[in-house]
């Protein structure tokens, strides 16, 4: 199967999707938001868009199944399914602010071969395709060459539905505060993860997170030079619940001490 010409085909799906998020975003007033609990949120915006999204790639690639977030489609394919978020990064499309995203990933038996990031605040088309590189808006990315944690930028989310690891949490941020250039939350993981595979951030973690956060992303990282695994150091997060990613030079460094903090008992 030719993923490079799938994954350029479903790019044009998720135009297709974005230009529908886009516009709604351009006219907020009026958006129907549901609690899918707290603080976890959905719009009648998430839905139309994955609807929109699972048609497309339905025509694409018939025998695929999906793993999508909101679940307007479920139905699970023997090899391929597409795992997507239609709006990753919901909290900011409800309150106008960037980033927010959309991730579309392909998966052959739970290995990710295709991946697409696309960023609206900047208008930017994170893709990759298994074997072809990481690619941005037509020109290749790779990660950062940055030696060290202590020179690095590090990525990260706050949780906000599941707060198990919060004290540990807490203890991972006050490590890299010290131990870092810095700390930034941007509020959509996808794009979090993209922006490592391009190397603007060096590093990022996570956990709460779900298969549509992070299957594209992963791919993006992995084809664009750079490591992921959870914190345990295991090399598939996909289903997992948790993620730590990086360029190659600081991944032992910036897993292991993710891994003292935060699976301390």
């Amino acid at each position: 199967m030719q993923y490079k010409e799938i994954c350029f085909s479903a790019m044009e799906v998720v135009k297709t999707a974005a230009a529908y998020v886009r516009e709604q975003h351009e006219n907020r007033q009026g958006l129907i938001i549901e609690e899918k609990g707290r603080q976890n949120f959905v719009t009648q915006v998430d839905k139309e868009a994955e609807k929109i999204l699972v048609s497309g790639l339905s025509e694409l690639l018939p025998e695929a199944g999906f793993i999508a977030e909101e679940g307007t489609n479920n139905s699970r394919g023997e090899q391929f399914n597409w795992v997507i978020d239609p709006v990753d990064g919901t909290t900011n499309f409800i309150h106008g602010v960037f980033p927010f995203a959309i991730s579309v990933g392909l998966t052959a038996h739970h290995e990710v071969v295709a991946g697409i990031v696309y960023e609206f605040g900047l208008d930017e088309f994170f893709y990759a395709w298994k074997g072809g590189g990481a690619w941005l808006n037509g020109s290749p990315v790779r990660v950062s060459e940055v030696p060290r944690v202590e020179q690095s930028l590090i990525a990260t989310g706050f949780p906000y539905t599941n707060f198990k690891y919060l004290e540990q949490f807490m203890q991972s941020m006050d490590h890299f505060m010290h131990n870092s250039h810095g700390l930034r939350r941007l509020g959509s993981a996808a794009t979090d993860i993209a922006y490592v595979a391009c190397g603007r951030y060096d590093g990022f973690y996570e956990y709460g997170l779900n298969p549509w956060d992070v299957a594209a992303g992963m791919l993006l990282v992995r084809e664009a030079g750079g490591l992921v695994s959870d914190f345990a150091g295991h090399s598939d997060p996909l289903f997992g619940e948790h993620i730590v990613c990086s360029n190659l030079k600081i991944f032992k460094e910036f897993q292991s001490v993710i891994q003292k903090i935060m699976l301390a008992p």
